[in-house]
């Protein structure tokens, strides 16, 4: 009698994890490695790079150099004048981007202050813009693009048409939210639909958004009347949004953009956290196969989530034309774009991570030109802050050890010895 052969089992259907991790031979995207992390490795990186930025201060001023010069004979003189040129390019840097004590009215003291956030405004917008697509597993270096084609399709709605106030505003801001849209949600139909890598999308499309605008600007639609340079009509106060502290006597650039990106904030992290659809990006971003076995569009998630952060960094050229410049010209984006991605990285693609981030970059620029100003030091100092903290953050192993950080990925030593004491025991 010849044995019966078991029948094969078909495994059990399971439901996707409440918390989706790393399938046992998938590898984390770019974007997911360099967004992971907590704050300990993000004010780590910040406190090196700002103490490396203070070294080269100290290298670059000429009383510590000549001070240098003698330092075998001396060498307290060389320590103190490198710290006082980095101590004061800093304090300097501070009175320029929070308070500066030496105003004569409360208003000139904290009009640093409306500076910063002002500056921080479109950081804000922008760094949402980059690290939502973080989430899900997508490197979005299209920002900056993204702000132009807001500001483009806004700043004309501005300038254009002749509208009631509040409808008028209405349809700038969007306008300019559908502009960013668009093109953010071009990259990710392309990736949905041909596999074509975000990175090299994004970037193209910037550079056909630097051009596009630089075209337009040139014909009598876009191009102010009389003027031979690239720069559109001025925008009408019924497109522009209001000062958050209007009156002639204070004069401060803070415009309701910043109340929009407060809001925009809180938006996102609600969509990432406590949303169906954030939690199937961010089963996306951990493993797409898994998500994809889960029942999950992974496509689809790419084109929603690109679309949103070209929606969110399209707001950031909103508060730029119809905020801050009232005008459209070339460099309206300036580089809030690029300067967006350390943005997300600082902020460990966290909406309010990202929110104080873009807080602090924000203090940075406003603060550099007070610094160069008093002190003499040159505002390329910031950039090298910046660049360095980016640095930091792409090698999280430099950083652990430099400041003694434990190292998720790894079991505690502690853990480790427990479990080894416990098999010896048996």
């Amino acid at each position: 009698m010849s044995a019966e052969k078991p029948k094969a089992v078909k495994p059990a259907a399971t439901a996707a994890p409440a918390n989706p991790q790393m399938g046992e031979h998938a590898k984390p995207s770019l974007a997911t490695r360099l967004a992971g992390g907590g704050f300990g490795l993000s004010l780590g990186a910040l406190i090196a790079a700002l103490f490396l930025g203070g070294l080269l201060i100290a290298a670059t001023d000429p009383a510590t150099q000549k001070a240098a010069g003698y330092f075998f004979a001396r060498p307290t003189d060389t320590l103190s004048a490198a710290w006082k040129a980095a101590a004061g390019a800093y304090k300097a840097m501070f009175e320029g981007a929070i308070f500066n004590p030496k105003g004569k009215t409360f208003a000139d003291q904290i009009r640093p202050l409306t500076e910063t956030l002002t500056v921080a405004t479109p950081l804000i917008l922008a760094g949402l813009a980059v690290a939502l697509p973080f989430r899900a597993g997508l490197f979005n270096i299209g920002a900056q693009g993204q702000i132009i084609l807001g500001a483009l399709v806004s700043g004309y709605v501005g300038f254009a048409y002749n509208l009631p106030l509040a409808l008028h505003l209405l349809l700038v801001i969007i306008g300019g939210i559908i502009g960013g849209a668009i093109w953010g949600g071009l990259v990710g139909l392309l990736k949905a639909k041909t596999g074509a890598h975000e990175v090299i999308l994004s970037i193209m499309l910037n550079y056909i958004a630097a051009n596009l605008i630089l075209l337009l600007l040139k014909t009598p639609t876009f191009q102010r009347e009389g003027s031979s340079n690239p720069i559109s009509p001025i925008l009408p106060d019924s497109a522009l949004l209001p000062r958050i502290f209007p009156g002639s006597d204070l004069n401060f650039r803070l415009h309701w953009g910043f109340v929009l990106a407060i809001i925009a904030v809180i938006f996102a992290s609600w969509l990432i956290e406590r949303s169906t659809i954030g939690f199937r990006l961010r089963a996306v971003g951990a493993n797409p196969n898994a998500a994809r076995t889960a029942g999950i569009n992974v496509a689809n998630g790419y084109i929603i989530v690109m679309a949103i952060a070209g929606a969110l960094a399209g707001l950031a050229g909103v508060a730029q034309v119809a905020g801050t410049e009232k005008t459209l010209t070339t460099g309206i984006a300036a580089s809030f774009g690029f300067d967006a991605i350390t943005v997300a990285l600082l902020g460990r693609a966290k909406p309010w991570g990202t929110f104080f981030a873009a807080l602090l970059y924000g203090a940075f620029r406003a603060g550099g030109v007070m610094m160069q100003a008093t002190t003499g030091t040159n505002i390329d100092i910031v950039a090298v802050v910046q660049a360095l903290i980016v640095l930091f953050i792409a090698a999280p192993p430099l950083v652990r050890t430099i400041f003694r950080l434990p190292d998720p990925a790894n079991p505690r030593k502690k853990k480790a010895s427990k479990n080894n004491s416990l098999q010896g025991a048996q």
